[in-house]
């Protein structure tokens, strides 16, 4: 299915994921594009929204490709990849560094008024196709499935 654009997207996935309407769902969204997502799920749903953040760590010399990601804890996944893209420990330290500062600033920017929900509490498995980033907060921030993540595809560019 192919949508018109993000709002679509997310009336139609909270329409898919009714059955969770009324019974304190929370909504997870990694900023940026999934925040306004992320906002109508909720709202249709009746449940409590709040972000996820994960960076990705940028290959050296070539900040667009992914060699892994960190998250709000400083846990860091790594791609097989990360040291033939020419990442030293070095390197990866710095960038972790970099992309830590990042995160706090963004939690302060985004949630200035209570800690991040807890979310291995709530949620327990997930469907769809998922980067880097959402692999690493599927398995670091919510841990073993117990419940559903659901995923919409990205719309396609122009």
């Amino acid at each position: 299915m192919i949508f018109a654009d993000r709002i679509t997207a997310a009336e139609k996935l909270a329409e898919a994921l009714s059955e969770y309407q009324d019974k304190n769902p929370l909504i997870l969204a990694i900023p940026r594009g999934a925040v306004p997502m992320a906002k109508v799920i909720a709202e249709q749903l009746n449940g409590e929204m709040d972000v996820v953040l994960v960076r990705k760590l940028r290959a050296p010399g070539n900040p667009e490709f992914a060699i892994g990601s960190v998250d709000e804890s400083g846990w860091v996944y790594l791609t097989e990849y990360a040291e033939q893209a020419g990442a030293n420990q070095d390197y990866i330290n710095q960038e972790v560094s970099v992309q830590l500062e990042t995160i706090r600033q963004r939690r302060v920017q985004y949630t200035p008024m209570h800690p991040p929900v807890d979310p291995a509490l709530r949620i327990d498995r997930w469907e769809g196709p998922v980067g880097p980033s959402v692999k690493h907060f599927i398995g670091e921030l919510i841990g073993p499935p117990r419940d559903k993540v659901a995923v919409p595809h990205a719309v396609p560019h122009e």
